[in-house]
């Protein structure tokens, strides 16, 4: 039996490692160099680690954010007409796991290689959406709906999905805020929120430009459905209805998704919770957060 259980472990393990990092978890952009506080100096204890670091939270967090980044026009036409996401859905997974980690738990040099990558593939990508504006990834306002929406939903996903104890508080979440806000102007965003009254002031404030476009509602369709083997579908159908309910109800409105607030709480979230906790077991203890750990550590003991 416990060689069994070895077995599955390691078979998740594998296959979470393939699915979210490519099969390599680089661990050289985390242990080094000794001492090095990262480009955003975040360390363990703070909220953007205890966010960024709770699998469930961003499985089901990072669902939701593409949802809701699906109802700007403009972030979906870049999307549609420059993403390769639906030939290469775990290309682009691997590319926004790597952004998120390297960010968040990644030396100074490693932070500043995956911001510099991001911007020269932001340059590349303009064109004009269906309704006949221009636009470009590199549009300061878009990178700010884009991070405001991102985060949002992290945060909504670790408040619903970690351990009651370890959830933030009302300070604590204004804090996260204030410590993701240098993340998005690194990639050249403006008047980033740095507090959630911030956040859902500036929700309302675009909601009048939000709406689901065919390409958006497409998008979800497609992201609902992902997954290469049937226990990945299974798993991403699961998790994906769980998103769903951290979403904000204008936005499950406009993408047409009906799932009463019973089916959300007493059904969806339950599953997820046991997904996610499945998936956790058998990805152990973060190697990632370790080696970042290791890394800071060199700095209280030079």
């Amino acid at each position: 039996m416990l060689e069994v259980l070895v077995g599955l472990r390691e078979r998740i393990a594998a296959e979470l490692t393939a699915t979210m990092h490519g099969g390599d978890l680089k661990l050289e952009r985390y242990a080094g160099p000794p001492g090095d506080p990262g480009l955003f100096g975040i360390a363990p204890g703070d909220p953007v680690w205890r966010v960024h670091g709770q699998a469930t939270g961003m499985l089901t967090g990072g669902f939701a954010a593409l949802m809701l980044q699906s109802l700007h026009p403009l972030a979906m036409a870049g999307v549609d007409q420059h993403s390769d996401f639906r030939a290469d859905p775990v290309g682009r997974l691997n590319g926004t796991v790597r952004f998120i980690t390297t960010t968040t738990f990644g030396s100074s040099p490693a932070a500043r290689e995956v911001i510099d990558l991001v911007r020269r593939i932001h340059t590349r990508v303009h064109g004009t959406a269906p309704d006949g504006r221009p636009y470009r990834a590199d549009d300061p306002d878009l990178l700010t709906w884009v991070h405001t929406a991102e985060v949002r939903s992290f945060l909504a996903g670790h408040q619903a999905y970690a351990p009651r104890p370890l959830r933030l508080t009302p300070a604590e979440c204004d804090a996260y805020y204030r410590q993701v806000a240098p993340m998005a102007e690194a990639l050249g965003a403006r008047n980033v929120p740095r507090t959630s009254l911030e956040a859902e002031r500036y929700l309302t404030r675009l909601r009048p430009q939000l709406h689901a476009t065919p390409a958006a509602l497409d998008s979800v369709l497609f992201l609902r459905r992902f997954g290469r083997t049937r226990r990945e579908r299974l798993a991403v159908s699961l998790l994906t209805n769980a998103s769903v309910g951290l979403l904000p109800d204008w936005a499950r409105t406009e993408l047409g998704i009906h799932r009463p607030a019973p089916v959300r709480t007493g059904w969806d979230r339950p599953l997820a919770t046991v997904v996610g906790r499945t998936l956790q077991w058998g990805l152990g203890p973060s190697r990632i957060q370790a080696a970042a750990r290791g890394r800071l550590a060199g700095a209280r003991q030079g």
